[in-house]
């Protein structure tokens, strides 16, 4: 029999990883964890993932450092987990509703939502918000209508093409029938401050966001976009009371590569369990305009696989799409 030296080098490699990959899990962590954060510094799922990853690095005796690599709605976070991070444990990834919607919106993306991440713990959600000048004309999301109706020009902010405060907007104009100029900016924050100096009339970041200056009074919310009121604004009425059957919100959680060991998935998943199910860490986290969602690895998989049938059909009612 002909001895294959490629087939015995490759055998005898692979038996080398078996106990290098035993060690990593039984060591793990040994060293500080990165957390990529697909968005820029400041946005919602930034501070939600900072908020997540200070109390599940105590928990695992590591520091969480969040290292932020925005741009093209998150597919370059995304795409860099998939492709580049090794299953170590040592690279995360803070997921967003952008991970079930990109794949629909824009003409390729290099990465497979389901198949290239291993589900860890789904958090947070978070509804957007329709916001205007404090000092805007615009009192209701049906004054807002009449607006866009009357001018179709009428400028608003997203934080970029394929953001959420893009879809949302898009979402929102197929819906009434409406136009408006898009302006896209880096991100969330960037939104806000272009409505308060009435740079645009309008915009639909996340709330979290936009809630200290509305609550400053430097900003008008006429309405939230999620299907219900928000309880941080009870007074605010929800878009779909305008907009039938409007329902637009944000998600966010922590996954990893694929192939990410099961014993690195439960440990980083009861850590960040433990901190959900903490009063105080509830108390300060849905101060701000977040919800607290708390699926583990097997359910955040389950609704990432429906959401992705959400994402594709939101895409086709707003017409949105990215070349």
């Amino acid at each position: 029999m002909a001895i294959n030296r490629r087939q015995i080098v490759t055998a005898a490699l692979a038996a080398l990883a078996i106990p290098r990959l035993a060690r990593t899990q039984e060591t793990w962590p040994s060293r500080p964890v990165r957390l990529i954060v697909p968005f820029i510094p400041g946005s919602a799922p930034d501070i939600n993932a900072r908020q997540l990853a200070e109390a599940v690095g105590r928990s695992i005796g590591q520091t969480m450092v969040v290292e932020n690599r925005p741009g093209a709605a998150g597919n370059i976070g995304f795409s860099y987990v998939a492709r580049q991070a090794p299953p170590d444990g040592y690279t995360l990834l803070w997921g967003t509703g952008s991970l079930s919607v990109n794949p629909a919106l824009y003409a390729r993306v290099d990465y497979d939502a389901v198949q290239d991440f291993a589900p860890i713990t789904l958090a947070f959600s978070m509804s957007n918000v329709v916001i205007v000048r404090a000092d805007s004309p615009l009192r209701s999301a049906a004054d807002l209508v009449a607006a866009l109706k009357a001018d179709p020009r009428t400028p608003y902010a997203s934080g970029g093409f394929g953001s959420a405060a893009h879809l949302t907007v898009a979402l929102f104009l197929a819906k009434t029938g409406t136009e408006a100029e898009h302006i896209p900016f880096r991100g969330a924050p960037e939104i806000v401050n272009a409505v308060r100096a009435g740079t645009v009339a309008f915009g639909m970041p996340q709330l979290q966001v936009a809630l200290p200056l509305i609550r400053a009074g430097q900003l008008r919310a006429i309405a939230v976009t999620s299907k219900d009121r928000a309880a941080q604004l009870p007074d605010v009425p929800a878009l779909s009371a305008t907009v039938p059957d409007f329902d637009y919100f944000s998600w966010m959680g922590l996954l990893g590569p694929a192939r990410l060991p099961a014993s690195i998935i439960g440990r980083v998943n009861q850590a960040a369990q433990d901190a959900l199910a903490d009063p105080a860490f509830r108390t300060r986290v849905t101060a701000d305009g977040t919800s607290i969602i708390g699926l583990g690895p097997e359910a955040f998989r389950d609704f990432l696989v429906t959401d992705l049938d959400r994402g594709r059909e939101v895409v086709r009612i707003s017409g949105a799409r990215i070349e």
